[in-house]
């Protein structure tokens, strides 16, 4: 039985190990193609994580998180989350990766979760389906996916947060018949208390770096090889005019390995939605040097991790914000947020 909720470990800890990778083909939710037995069986286990039942999970019952835990007694694997800015609210995106020894699990997974101390009732189950990482071959990176590469998804939900301070979480997978769970906790502030421009709110007009601003030196303002496409506008140019799709990721220099996936995502996501919002990517350290500090448009979000993606709508507003890690379906519905 689970006796005790970890500590959070963040993106950087979680994603160190990379991003897997698919053989291509035309759907955005590929997962990796079968290269033996195992790949065959990432592949199965990938299709499963992604499809989530919340009435075969355990029902709280008005029983505390701990309660919740007592029920499971299988050994579960370390659960690190991949969002580090929480706050206040009903619908907070909770991002998070398992591990079980050396390798990632993925399995039907939903969350739990309870205010830290006391005996406050567990909330849940909310369903955590896996959004995948993989892109299409010709629009993966150096930084990105390899057949070899475990990491393919990351589990995503929405939890409701009604006041600032620790909570307790609890994963809970379905694993050959069997639940496991893992537990947590994160730290969660009010959304006075968080700067970074919001949903709702008005996007800074800031100039971000292009092609022309670089004098033609791609290579400087874009550390992903090969360099991408979407440095043809700068950010204040389109806002207020157009829906904008902003992203500050560092693929060669990020914390974690995020950075590259992501932006293989925007790039593939590119080739449908690129004539209706213009796609951004903003590199992260001046000169690409991380001893240098932060460009300027990240510090005019107030941003102080990466990758952090934006969703503007032709107004100007920000209509969806991400952070850490996010698949497909994440960035799509951030795109289809700043159309709508």
């Amino acid at each position: 039985m689970l006796r005790a909720f970890g500590t959070v470990l963040v993106a950087g800890a979680l994603l160190a190990a990379g991003c897997g990778g698919s053989d291509g083909g035309s759907s955005t939710s590929a997962a990796p193609a079968p290269r033996g037995p195992e790949d065959a069986r990432l592949r199965a286990q990938l299709r499963d994580a992604t499809s989530v039942a919340p009435g075969t999970f355990p029902a709280t019952q008005g029983r505390t998180l701990q309660e919740v835990a007592d029920t499971i007694t299988a050994t579960g694997p370390q659960l690190a989350f991949a969002s580090s800015v929480l706050t206040t609210g009903e619908h907070e995106r909770l991002a998070f990766g398992l591990l079980d020894e050396d390798r990632f699990l993925y399995a039907p997974t939903a969350i739990y979760l309870a205010k830290s101390g006391g005996r406050a009732r567990a909330l849940g189950p909310y369903p955590a389906p896996a959004d995948l990482l993989v892109t299409d071959a010709p629009f993966r990176s150096e930084t990105a996916a390899s057949e070899e590469s475990p990491f393919a998804a990351v589990y995503a939900t929405t939890v409701p947060f009604a006041e600032p301070g620790t909570y307790d979480v609890l994963a809970v997978s379905k694993v050959q018949g069997q639940d496991v769970a893992a537990g947590g906790q994160v730290k969660v502030v009010t959304t006075a208390q968080d700067r970074i421009p919001d949903v709702g709110e008005p996007a800074p007009a800031v100039a971000t770096d292009t092609v022309q601003s670089a004098g033609g030196d791609v290579e400087s303002i874009d550390t992903r090889r090969p360099v991408g496409t979407m440095h043809d506008a700068s950010f204040d140019d389109v806002l207020g005019k157009k829906p904008a799709l902003l992203l500050f990721a560092t693929p060669q220099l990020c914390q974690s390995r995020v950075c590259g996936p992501v932006v293989d995502i925007a790039e593939q996501l590119k080739r449908t939605y690129g004539e209706r919002v213009q796609f951004i990517h903003q590199e992260v350290f001046v000169d690409n040097e991380v001893r240098k500090g932060l460009r300027a448009p990240l510090r005019a979000f107030k941003l102080q991790t990466e990758p952090w993606l934006f969703a503007v709508d032709a107004k100007g507003r920000i209509t969806q914000r991400l952070e850490g890690s996010f698949g497909f379906d994440a960035m799509e519905l951030a795109i289809k947020s700043a159309l709508r």
